[in-house]
């Protein structure tokens, strides 16, 4: 049935579907490791055990999304040796050691002491279980940094050579690991992994608000994610400004297809709020755009002249639609954020932050909104980087596995398949989770049944501990 399909597309969209699979948990698990830090650390400090509630009830739904994360990640890394043998091939040199570090420095880290975060509190002492959650919160953050750096490098290579027989070479490690983006997208992804785990705590201490359930502990969880909001929401903003222009120096095509500009504005671009790209005709249809508002933020003069996509062979331009709307629905969303900050903010000094429906009826819709925002910016990434895989050197196109289109669209099919099922599976269930009132005691659900499986089954005293 996928005779008539393209082998090169296929693989393009079984990686793409696996990849936003599995950006969703990793995204989550970032800032939610490191919440949980500053929820131990604020039980300690204060002695308070509301902390400790809040604590517990985020750390299963913690463990549920590492668990998700790592299996839907393996799954990426054989894509790399059925799919896009070739790019491993002539990409292996450089990449397959930052992969294998982020292995053994960053998840070997938090998957050691995940266990002891889980349940060691009262077999390892508060001190050492605060250092485990310190850790744990440590390396998903190293995660990140091997990974992004990993991207960072498909995008801005620098720092090796290429041999006789076309594999990319390490030349020198430090320009590799920090290469010119790498700073700028760590920084982006590290602040919308903690808006996002701001979103989805803020949306369920809303929603329990809503119902007048677990005042104290839903309120101390809204407005931790409030403050989180009003904080890092305009940082990102100033981040994603530092992104763009990096952007604009080093793969200027994706901006021209970001900001939809066709056509070269010797005396200044305009910023195209709204439009429809249309590729045959290299325009904007029903644009509505500010004249000059482009070039003042990308180079912060009214006249700066920037080049359109009229200066680039059509062969080389990326897939502008699509690139042009995911770019548009992460920076709405993004604003949203920051005009939910500032309305909480409104809201404490008027003393109704914790009676405020509309604000918390808002906080509830944005629960989602967070990964949507991750999704666009992934997307607006990796297809603005297109025809290349390694910007500016390796084709998209030759990077591609012999492989027959069947074969992909038969693996394509039953990742949609197994992917809906367990994934759909198990957000079900922690959105069951995510439904309980935080101080609920997870144990009750299986009080009467067994919770190991060797040794004595635990007396009463052993359970509340566990």
């Amino acid at each position: 049935m996928f005779e008539s399909f393209d082998a090169l597309l296929l693989a393009r969209i079984q990686f793409a579907f696996t990849v936003s699979f599995h950006i969703i948990f990793p995204a989550f698990t970032i800032g939610l490791a490191s919440y949980l830090a500053v929820l131990e650390g604020l039980w300690l400090w204060t002695r308070r055990q509301v902390y400790l509630d809040i604590f517990n009830f985020w750390k299963t739904i913690f463990a549920l999304c590492f668990g998700m994360g790592v299996v839907s990640g393996i799954v990426m890394s054989y894509q790399f040796g059925t799919n896009w043998s070739v790019f491993s091939d002539r990409a292996g040199p450089v990449i397959g050691p930052l992969m294998g570090y982020e292995v053994l420095s960053a998840f070997f880290l938090e998957a050691g002491f995940l266990g002891i975060m889980l349940f060691g509190l009262n077999r390892v002492g508060k001190g050492l279980h605060f250092f485990a959650t310190i850790m744990v919160a440590i390396g998903t953050l190293g995660s990140a940094f091997w990974i992004l750096s990993v991207n960072s490098w498909m995008q801005t290579p620098a720092g090796f050579s290429i041999n006789e027989v076309g594999q990319f070479v390490p030349e020198n490690w430090w320009a590799i690991v920090f290469n010119p983006s790498f700073p700028y997208r760590l920084l982006h992804m590290v602040l919308a992994a903690y808006l996002t785990t701001a979103l989805v705590v803020g949306a369920v201490a809303a929603w329990h608000l809503l119902r007048g359930r677990a005042q104290e502990r839903a309120g101390i969880m809204f407005s931790m994610a409030m403050w989180m909001l009003t904080i890092v929401a305009p940082l990102q903003v100033l981040a994603g400004d530092l992104h763009g222009l990096n952007t604009l120096e080093h793969q200027p095509v994706k901006v021209m297809a970001m900001e939809g500009h066709y056509e070269s504005h010797p005396d200044g671009a305009p910023l195209i709020l709204f439009g429809l790209p249309n590729s045959e005709t290299q325009t904007v249809d029903y644009a509505i755009q500010i004249p000059k508002l482009s070039s003042l933020i990308l180079l912060h003069d009214l006249n700066a002249p920037l080049d359109g996509l009229d200066t680039i062979p059509e062969e080389l331009h990326p897939p502008v639609a699509i690139v042009f709307w995911s770019f548009r629905i992460m920076v709405t969303i993004g604003m949203t954020m920051v005009a939910l900050g500032l309305w909480s903010l409104w809201a404490r000094r008027r003393g109704t932050f914790y009676t405020n429906r509309g604000l918390q009826r808002l906080a509830l819709w944005m629960g989602p909104m967070g990964f949507v925002a991750v999704l666009a910016g992934w997307v607006t990434t990796e297809v603005g980087r297109q025809p290349y895989t390694v910007y500016g050197h390796l084709l998209t196109a030759d990077s591609v596995s012999p492989i027959a289109a069947p074969a992909v669209g038969a693996s394509l099919l039953a990742f949609i398949v197994i992917y809906f099922t367990i994934f759909g599976a198990g957000t079900f269930y922690i959105l069951r989770l995510m439904g309980r009132l935080p101080d609920d005691d997870i144990e009750d659900d299986i009080e009467d049944n067994p919770i190991r499986t060797a040794g004595i089954t635990p007396g009463p005293a052993q359970k509340e501990a566990f």
